[in-house]
């Protein structure tokens, strides 16, 4: 169904894709600079901002003046209200992505958060704000991958029958069970970026509160600054260690070895790690607010909890601590759980239905 895509990022990016060169339209001059200088930590707040714009508005205006005849325009949030107005003038439909919660619910969420960690939080881009919001009018129809998402924007106004829930797959040939735990220990995982966006500080409470003679809590992802200053100021437990970023070809071996992963976020989409744990036999701690419900029931694969809520969260890690059978239990239901997801198959088949409805 594709006939082209534009991209910010150059075009050998994607030369794994199995796209063909012609389905490939790139503008990389202001996302792939930003992207490079942002990973460097080469970037203040302000020029942070006003880059990511610039990339987002360039890819955009590019689009537009670019566009093929097709029957659909699918842009993510931020980057199609150009072009999805060029192309509702030629007929065409079209679809905003958006990956997350409904933007304005983020903000609040986010603002909150980091109010109770004593921090600032500079807030969305009020340009992205009023952008995506614009987005959401023009589009035809709006996709989201959770529940959580979709209720998001029902409470923001949205009416339900212009979203579309489409959750996202997991690639079974990536992840896979290759090892298992250590019997006489208990081992805790996260994954993911280390931000206040993604709760670690109620996991670290959590953990403290955990009882066992051989515990310990691996952390992989990048630490944001503001997590760093909380660490500082709460130095976590010794049995805690923090990897930093892992290739993901590695993450399959940690998530097999560890008892459980948790993540604790207060907000986002649909949290692709947790499939990727559940693919290798880890069973998972989530809070409703990432998508966990749309992966597996509550008590099932593992435990679904509420945001913002160490002590539940305490109580489940004790739980599977305790009781090896029920986290031995939870391993099988995962595994078998992955095998009904279909890989990316099922997400691209929800897509091509959507593309074919009229």
């Amino acid at each position: 169904m594709l006939q082209v895509i534009f991209t910010g990022y150059p075009g050998w990016k994607l030369r794994n894709e199995g796209l063909r060169p012609g389905q490939i339209s790139t503008f990389p001059w202001v996302q792939a600079p930003y992207m490079g200088l942002a990973r460097w930590g080469g970037l203040g707040s302000s020029w942070r901002k006003n880059l990511s714009w610039l990339a987002q508005e360039t890819l955009d205006h590019h689009a537009a003046r670019n566009l093929p005849e097709a029957d659909w325009l699918m842009a993510i949030s931020a980057s199609g209200l150009h072009c999805g107005k060029a192309a509702k003038s030629r007929g065409m439909r079209v679809i905003c992505d958006r990956g997350s919660s409904h933007i304005r619910f983020q903000q609040r969420i986010l603002s909150e958060e980091y109010r109770s960690y004593g921090e600032v939080f500079d807030g969305v881009d009020p340009r992205i704000l009023d952008k995506e919001e614009a987005e959401y009018a023009n589009a035809d129809l709006i996709t989201i991958p959770s529940e959580f998402a979709l209720d998001s924007f029902i409470e923001m106004g949205v009416p339900r029958e212009k979203l579309r829930k489409v959750p996202y797959g997991v690639d079974l040939t990536r992840f896979a069970k290759t090892g298992e735990p250590d019997r006489e220990s208990f081992d805790v995982l996260y994954v993911g970026q280390v931000n206040l966006r993604k709760g670690i500080r109620y996991l670290l409470d959590a953990f403290a509160r955990l009882k066992h003679p051989r515990k310990r809590l691996t952390v992989v992802g990048q630490i944001a600054p503001e997590v760093s200053r909380y660490l500082a100021r709460n130095p976590p437990a010794d049995e805690c260690r923090f990897l930093g970023h892992m290739p993901q070809e590695q993450l399959k071996d940690i998530m097999s070895r560890s008892h459980v992963m948790v993540l604790p976020s207060v907000e986002e989409g649909l949290a692709l790690v947790q499939a990727q744990a559940l693919a290798c036999g880890c069973p998972v701690i989530a809070t409703r607010n990432t998508g966990a419900s749309d992966l597996f029931e509550d008590g099932d694969c593992g435990f679904i909890v509420e945001p913002r809520n160490e002590t539940t969260i305490a109580e489940r890690l004790q739980q599977l601590a305790d009781d090896e059978s029920l986290r031995t239990k939870m391993s099988a239901a995962a595994l078998t759980q992955v095998g009904r997801f279909g890989g990316w198959d099922q997400y691209g088949n929800l897509m091509a239905d959507i593309f074919s409805s009229r």
